[in-house]
């Protein structure tokens, strides 16, 4: 195993239990605690991890994302569910933008029955998801590799992704504060999402019900600033007032 893969599994596992012991992943993973603890130095450099004695704690203050393969088992169910509410929202030969976020792959997925659909995306899972889909447009960004998140990022992806006028872009965020607007996790996602907001005729927030009411360190937008809100819960009558104030159409499973 990858010291990076195995980083992963061990950002997977404080994740869901908080914290994690240097002896147990020692012996889970087959490998001497030495090189354990230089792992969880290293999630604590990078801010995910505050190492404690014999193991280390999730930094549950941490505004940073998370890489992809961890991000992608969060709330998998929610992502199910707003996937399936973003089918009735694009139409066939529609030309739509995904962002890099595990909820973009989902929906790409459900979206798989829709005929003549043009996609742009900084996304590399994205495009990988879409690989098998005849009679698509599929177009990516260009841009740099990020690191752990699969996801082309720079210059050259924001001018990738400002070079088309689309009817629809999909993005997802890190919170949504009703003062602090939609916030992500790093500043050059948030740089390539407002390009493909200001790509397209309407601007879908793909967001689940974890997001609500938090503030991560990069400012996308206001919440003014979108058209539509596809959640897998409804929101509160607070949430609903607000989104009803700006204009913001929000959609939700009904029960």
């Amino acid at each position: 195993m990858l010291a990076a893969e195995r980083r992963n599994r061990i950002l997977e596992k404080l994740q869901r239990d908080k914290k994690v012991i240097v002896s147990e992943l020692g012996r889970e993973f087959q490998v001497s605690e030495e090189t354990i603890r230089r792992d969880l130095e290293k999630l604590d450099r990078d801010g995910f991890a505050i190492k404690s004695y014999g193991g280390a704690v999730l930094n549950e203050k941490s505004t940073l994302d998370m890489p992809f393969y961890v991000r992608k088992k969060e709330n998998p169910e929610g992502k199910r569910v707003i996937a399936g509410l973003m089918e009735g929202l694009i139409e066939d030969g529609d030309h739509i933008i995904l962002d890099p976020s595990t909820t973009a792959v989902c929906i790409a997925r459900a979206l798989k029955e829709k005929d003549r659909l043009t996609v742009i995306t900084n996304s590399i899972e994205v495009m990988l998801e879409l690989s098998d889909v005849q009679d698509w447009n599929i177009i990516s960004s260009g841009g740099s590799l990020k690191e752990g998140y699969l996801a082309l990022v720079g210059p050259r992806a924001i001018d990738g992704l400002g070079a088309f006028n689309v009817e629809k872009a999909v993005f997802s965020c890190k919170g949504i504060d009703m003062e602090k607007g939609v916030t992500d996790g790093n500043e050059l996602f948030s740089q390539a999402k407002q390009t493909m907001m200001k790509s397209a005729k309407q601007r879908i927030l793909a967001v689940d019900r974890t997001k609500f009411g938090k503030v991560a360190f990069s400012r996308i937008c206001g919440i003014h600033d979108v058209d539509v809100v596809v959640t897998d819960e409804k929101p509160s009558a607070e949430w609903l007032e607000a989104f009803s104030k700006n204009g913001i159409r929000c959609v939700y499973p009904l029960k």
